[in-house]
């Protein structure tokens, strides 16, 4: 996996002070690292540690403020359907987490089965977004202005009545938007089995909205182990039907955002993410 700190020289500089970062916030928090082998994501790190017999997650983000955002939201839930949050410093973009077990998601589930748990989970992380986390109108805008121009800068590789939709789907969603805490990335492998509840979810991308904005990434993440159209609805309603939310409202997100992350998958070079939109606009648009 790549690493986006290796893409700069503040970044490969953040790399090299890893090692005293995490003495300097071990000896802060009192933390002992444990043996085992720290794992990479992305835009990150984490490190496996021990605070007295509690065993934790020392989690390290680059850049550092793109932990705010998350320390936020995970605040705001306090172990509520998510992770918990047991010390954040934002300057150095730290997170001290709960251990959850990464061996084991939702990924492992029949889907089905984790379709209802992450449905479930949507609904209890909907609660009253704090200040400061951006709402969807400002997302359903950025995607309802930019579509048209993208759309032509890759040759038109949407078909133009989806993008039309799309666009006004958009519009509408994020015009009437409602006030709940929405975990805006919660995919199945997002969602990690723990011992204070049998699954959480982690790494939160929050926006401020309705719980419905958050099912597109529980359509496409494992649309390939559905056969066809009706078996892609037949997901949608055991979301909607396992979330208490509203099927018509989870439909225009999912296409709204299909488009959206169709156009930004051929933008950044990826081939079978669009092809998944695809399957999925077919089936519902």
């Amino acid at each position: 996996m790549e690493f986006a700190a290796q893409s700069s020289v503040e970044g490969r500089a953040w790399i090299a002070a890893l090692p005293a970062l995490v003495d300097r916030l071990c000896r802060r928090w009192r933390l002992l690292v444990e043996d085992g082998v720290a794992a990479r994501g992305y835009h990150g790190v984490v490190v496996p540690v021990r605070r007295g017999e509690e065993r934790c997650m020392l989690k390290l983000t680059w850049p550092a403020e793109r932990s705010v955002d998350e320390a936020r939201a995970l605040a705001a839930w306090r172990g509520r359907g998510a992770v918990l949050l047991l010390e954040a410093d934002a300057e150095s973009g730290a997170l001290l987490l709960e251990w959850l077990d990464a061996t084991r998601t939702l990924d492992r589930l029949e889907l089905r089965d984790a379709a209802q748990v992450a449905g479930r989970l949507l609904r209890r992380l909907a609660i009253r977004a704090p200040e400061g986390v951006r709402p969807p109108r400002d997302v359903a805008g950025d995607i309802g202005v930019s579509l048209q121009g993208r759309q032509e800068r890759l040759g038109r590789p949407v078909p133009e009545g989806w993008l039309a939709t799309a666009s006004g789907l958009a519009h509408e969603l994020g015009a009437n938007a409602g006030d709940r805490l929405v975990h805006a990335d919660l995919h199945y492998g997002n969602v990690l089995a723990g011992n204070r509840k049998p699954w959480l979810a982690i790494d939160p991308k929050p926006v401020a909205g309705d719980p419905e904005h958050a099912v597109p990434e529980l359509l496409w993440t494992r649309v390939d182990e559905l056969e066809d159209a009706e078996a892609i609805r037949r997901l949608l309603a055991v979301l909607a039907g396992s979330g208490q939310l509203e099927v018509e409202k989870a439909r225009g997100w999912a296409i709204a955002r299909c488009v959206d992350y169709w156009l930004w998958g051929l933008e950044n070079g990826l081939t079978e993410d669009p092809k998944r939109c695809r399957r999925i606009l077919a089936a519902l648009a």
